[in-house]
């Protein structure tokens, strides 16, 4: 063999166009990330739902930056996690407002936490195949990738308060993803 055929066998394989490469968990949280993305960019822009959904799926969602190739996310994911926020904004807030101090309500919050939260708590309310404490745990992760202060540890107290309102049950629940091998 070759060094050339070498080379060509050892250099890994382009992602997959469908699934965009990477894991199943790797693309649901890719799709987490850039739906608070989008909902930060409809908020500060007022642009269109459905335009911001098209233009992430389209040439956002695992893109190459500065060379770097990212994961991309789950585009279904993506999209109902947006559009539900987005369309279910009135319920998604109520319930916010309920877990935030009343001297800071939703309207108050920097438009990049208040994307964080009202996707988590979309999320929550809706996607009830996932256990609360994993959703709680992937919008923490974004609050950290975005924030270096408190606001992470806000997400987590307002996300769990949430939680505790709309699926007590499941929290009660032990969480899948820690789950110890059995042996």
């Amino acid at each position: 063999m070759s060094n050339d055929d070498a080379a060509r066998r050892a250099k890994p394989k382009r992602a997959n166009r469908k699934t965009g490469g990477g894991s199943a968990k790797a693309r649901r949280k890719a799709a987490r990330l850039g739906a608070v993305q989008a909902l930060y960019q409809i908020d500060l822009t007022g642009a269109a739902v459905e335009t911001v959904v098209g233009e992430f799926v389209a040439h956002r969602l695992g893109e190459e930056i500065d060379g770097d190739k990212f994961v991309a996310g789950d585009p279904q994911l993506f999209s109902d996690i947006v559009r539900g926020a987005v369309h279910r904004r009135a319920e998604v807030d109520s319930v916010l407002g309920a877990a935030l101090d009343p001297r800071f309500p939703i309207e108050r919050l920097e438009l990049l936490l208040r994307a964080i939260l009202r996707a988590g708590a979309y999320e929550i309310a809706v996607h009830l195949d996932t256990h609360p404490r994993i959703l709680i745990s992937e919008y923490v992760d974004i609050g950290h990738a975005f924030y270096a202060g408190r606001e992470p540890a806000m997400v987590n107290g307002v996300l769990d308060h949430v939680a505790r309102a709309l699926r007590a049950d499941d929290l009660a629940k032990p969480d899948p993803s820690r789950a110890q091998p059995e042996g």
